[in-house]
């Protein structure tokens, strides 16, 4: 079907960081509802272009190289951490290529390369784990479910919604207490969500690293406790309405993550999916995965995080975050966030139109139904649907389906994609799991976008990260963050700190 693009002229605009609760103005999305149903024309997506921060600056499909950023705000991890200890991770390789200039729908892809993972509980590695031909055997999936019944309250938060169109969302009734201000762990002990969303938007904006994290170790676990609390009320396939805001790849680059909400809407001003891969690889991946939870948990059916390839206890212990939780909090702290991980949804229908997952499709996916019947809370098994879902990849070369370079999962090719489009009546794929240079990229004539969301990637690559905003008629709008070195990133913060300091924020 055709699709038209147009690329609009805008002007970048920064939103003042609103203060919590949101004011009432300036007003936010209506309620939303779920989809209608079948119209005599179907709607179809289209696209556009936003440029977040510099109107001026056109599309690039040319490959720009630069020396990588070796400043202390933003550091690449050095060469021991990641060719000595651990396996050597090929992860978002970006191979540098001389492109031609070319329209949007012509640019090419990157392939990128990580070893397989492997499932295992969860506990803290070992010096035998460390080597690079040393895989712990997989152990079978034993979900722990020690989850505490609390009191239930209703939602007094007017604040609009996505409504989830499930029959298991429909009947569910759970919601954790207290939006509105204040939340509780099931074992009764309450804590100010606003105060810590504030607290931790204040370690965003100052961009200082800091030895420990600006929370306590009990209101981590206590934001841990409710947040799995929300993600298990709610099923593992989540059925969306727009509008909606689609964000791909973060990895801990968490001052990044500010000037994201700072250009598309701080919660509830904008409602938003995530397609996972929030920790490893960037320096704040606490700060990240917290502040990510707690807008969760404050606003449960306008904020939506589904699982990547990364949360899992495998993946972290290798990419960065088990370290940061074992050099600033505890191990147990990393356990406890690996419960959460595992309780996170696996994709996402917009509109029932767009297909959002983390990585890609699978063969052993039939119907809808397999993905709806997963089980949670679960690890990453080491093949099948799951680790297909967040681990395979489209290719361009591929026919059919075939072995993916990563050592995991599988690569699909363009007749996979139709077959999956045509079956289920989807317009788009939706996936992120790669760094790509404009922060988004078309693959097959458009049907399949890879977002990704954390510009200046590791502080090497100078790729911009994106935000695919999808508007009730289905208008998919690309919003871009330009890439920003250690010194400019923490000039641009203390600016839009004064500016949300003026304006009242």
């Amino acid at each position: 079907m055709a699709m038209n693009i147009s690329i609009p002229t805008c002007t970048g605009h920064v939103r003042p960081r609103p203060a919590l609760p949101p004011p009432p103005s300036p007003s936010p999305p209506p309620p939303l509802l779920p989809p209608p149903g079948p119209a005599e024309h179907p709607r179809t997506p289209t696209y556009s272009l936003r440029m977040g921060n510099n109107p001026s600056k056109k599309l690039r499909t040319k490959l720009r190289e630069r020396e990588p950023s070796t400043t202390d705000d933003q550091q690449p991890q050095s060469e021991q951490e990641n060719n000595e200890q651990y396996p050597a991770p090929h992860h978002h390789q970006h191979q540098h290529q001389h492109r031609k200039n070319t329209s949007v729908s012509e640019s090419t892809t990157n392939h990128h390369h990580q070893p397989t993972p492997s499932s295992s509980s969860n506990q803290p590695p070992t010096a035998a784990e460390n080597t690079p031909n040393d895989h712990p055997h997989p152990n079978p999936n034993e979900p722990q479910q020690q989850q505490q019944q609390q009191q239930q309250q209703p939602n007094t938060d007017n604040t609009p919604t996505i409504l989830a169109n499930s029959s298991v969302a429909r009947n569910s009734n759970h919601q954790p207490n207290g939006f509105a201000g204040s939340a509780s762990t099931p074992s009764n002990q309450p804590f100010d969500i606003d105060e810590i969303i504030n607290r931790l938007l204040d370690v965003g904006y100052s961009t200082k690293i800091t030895k420990s994290v600006c929370l306590k170790n009990s209101e981590i676990t206590a934001i841990s406790l409710a947040a799995r609390e929300v993600l298990l009320s709610q099923p593992t396939l989540i059925e969306l309405s727009p509008p909606v805001k689609i964000v791909g790849d973060v990895h801990g680059q968490y001052s990044d993550l500010i000037r994201l909400f700072e250009m598309c809407g701080f919660p509830p001003m904008a409602n938003y999916l995530f397609l996972g891969d929030y920790v490893d690889r960037g320096k704040q991946s606490l700060e990240t995965i917290l502040l990510l939870l707690c807008y969760k948990i404050k606003y449960p059916e306008n904020f939506f995080l589904l699982r990547g390839n990364h949360e899992c206890a495998n993946v972290t212990r290798v990419y960065g975050f088990y370290d940061e939780c074992k050099r600033r909090c505890n191990i147990k702290i990393w356990k406890t966030f690996i419960d959460v991980f595992n309780c996170l949804p696996i994709s996402a229908v917009v509109a029932s139109k767009i297909f959002c997952v983390h990585g890609g499709l699978s063969p052993s996916l039939s119907t809808m139904d397999d993905i709806r019947r997963i089980q949670r809370p679960t690890d990453v098994p080491d093949f099948g649907l799951l680790n297909d879902l967040l681990w395979s990849d489209p290719s361009d070369t591929a026919t059919d389906w075939e072995d993916n370079e990563r050592g995991v999962s599988y690569c699909f090719g363009k007749s996979v994609i139709a077959e999956f489009l045509t079956r289920y009546d989807f317009d788009l794929i939706c996936r992120a799991h790669m760094v790509v240079e404009d922060g988004y990229e078309f693959w097959n004539e458009r049907t399949l976008v890879t977002i990704f969301s954390a510009p200046n990637y590791c502080g090497e690559f100078d790729n911009f990260g994106a935000v695919m905003s999808v508007s009730e008629d289905l208008l998919c709008a690309f919003e871009l963050l330009k890439p920003l070195d250690g010194a400019a990133l923490k000039k641009e913060m203390q600016k839009k700190k004064r500016t949300s300091s003026v304006s009242g924020g």
